[in-house]
């Protein structure tokens, strides 16, 4: 291969890609162009969404929102007390 065939070949693959290759059953092979002939597009853009969903249904989900601990579910209603540990272990019975 002469460098100008080359530099043809590389002209028109994008740098941030990684080609690749997959053997496909020959009547894989022929379902996958029928489905992208009647969605109007490539098998290749067919193979790539379906390998980006295929990623994004095994990413686990993390939770939207998380419990907020700042402020108290129940609001106080009494009066703000202020006591010790001691005071504490003096008003509760222990066996």
């Amino acid at each position: 291969m002469t460098y100008l065939s080359r530099y043809a070949i590389f002209a028109f693959v994008n740098p941030d890609s990684i080609r690749t290759s997959i053997d496909l059953p020959r009547d894989l092979h022929r379902r996958l162009h029928e489905v992208a002939a009647r969605e109007g597009c490539s098998a290749r853009q067919l193979i790539l969404r379906s390998i980006e969903r295929a990623i994004e249904e095994a990413t686990p989900k993390r939770p939207r929102r998380r419990l907020n601990l700042d402020k108290p579910i129940v609001p106080s209603t009494g009066k703000p007390f202020d006591l010790t540990n001691e005071q504490i272990y003096d008003l509760i019975e222990f066996p």
